[in-house]
């Protein structure tokens, strides 16, 4: 794992690097607060050391900004101190810091505090095996391609958006960015309970066969639900089964599966039914060529306020060349991105 080591003593990022070094990880330094945003931004690191006095930006305000980056990974931040009081560490942990460690402290120590965070941050393994769930129930539909992949980045391009509104500050925040990645992928988990003779029909649906397509909302719900029971706390489930159970329903309450309206629909599910539709829209199908994307647009906007949230749909148009970007770089047609898209 690589370690970043924030300090504008060089004696002191001398002493850590040493240390962590010896413990076999991979160091690289910074002797700013500056610095160290333009390491993290390249997605190198996810430990990060610092120490809290510093010049310019304190570690304090370098949480802070960490905090607010929209990183796909999550950033394990340990603040270096001599503050000994219970109020600053108080400070320390609410600017977002993981770890609280105060100077002097045994090189010992700090290594266990970095492999404490060496195991929170392999958790994060089990948000990719999901991913792989995710994928290998949609590879029962082989005409799906990088769907996936597209949605769950439309998916983030909007939150991102919506992240920058004060209207939303209550509501979206790094974390939600994050997790609306990284669980947007599940939205059609339940389609593992759909028999073979309806998910893969080239064609349209009975009317009968439609009931039985919309109950993978339900059924993707009810399986999630199962993992929320035994990990009550764990956001990720929680968001996964918000949009599992709740992307095909519409703002102006005439989805499915239970016909909720407006912000009683989750902003998750919300935000992922725009991407879903998107998607839809501009990809190929053995029953229908692919839209362009006016066309599709021209979708989006006659479904503003009916189908889609009215502010969600205000990003995606704020966003059109990103979308563009993503469909075009991501499209069935092309090798499948092994690197994360940044756009």
């Amino acid at each position: 794992m690589q370690v970043l080591v924030v300090d504008d003593n060089p004696i002191a990022v001398d002493m850590l690097e040493n240390t962590l070094r010896r413990a076999g990880y991979d160091v690289v330094t910074a002797s700013s607060g500056r610095a160290a945003l333009e390491i993290l931004d390249s997605g190198a690191c996810q430990l990060v050391i610092t120490d809290w006095e510093m010049p310019e930006m304190t570690g304090l305000e370098l949480c802070r900004r960490i905090r607010y980056l929209s990183t796909l990974n999550y950033i394990y931040v340990i603040l270096l101190t001599a503050r000994h009081d219970a109020s600053d560490s108080i400070e320390g942990m609410t600017a977002g810091a993981d770890d609280f460690i105060v100077k002097p402290f045994q090189p010992s120590e700090l290594v266990l505090r970095v492999k404490a965070g060496e195991r929170l941050l392999a958790l994060e393994t089990r948000e990719l095996l999901i991913f792989a769930l995710a994928k290998l129930a949609e590879s029962r539909d082989s005409d799906t391609g990088a769907h996936l992949e597209r949605v769950r980045t439309y998916s983030r391009i909007i939150a991102e958006y919506l992240l920058k509104l004060p209207k939303y500050r209550d509501q979206v925040n790094a974390e939600f960015v994050r997790l609306i990645y990284l669980t947007s992928p599940l939205h059609d988990i339940g389609k593992v309970a759909v028999p073979d003779q309806i998910l893969l029909k080239p064609g349209p649906l009975t009317e009968e066969e439609f009931e039985v397509m919309k109950t993978h909302t339900t059924r993707g719900a009810e399986t999630l639900d199962a993992a929320l029971k035994q990990y009550p706390s764990a956001r990720f489930l929680r968001m996964a089964r918000d949009i599992a159970a709740s992307h095909h329903e519409w703002y102006d309450g005439s989805g499915y599966p239970r016909g909720l309206a407006g912000q009683a629909v989750p902003l998750s599910a919300r935000i992922v039914a725009l991407a879903d539709a998107y998607d839809a829209l501009t990809s190929k199908r053995v029953y229908k060529d692919a839209f362009t994307h006016d066309k599709a647009r021209a979708a989006v906007i006659k479904g503003r306020g009916t189908h889609f949230d009215p502010d969600v749909v205000d990003a995606f148009l704020a966003n059109e060349t990103k979308f563009v970007a993503v469909q075009q770089t991501l499209s069935d047609e092309a090798p499948l991105q092994t690197a994360l898209l940044q756009v």
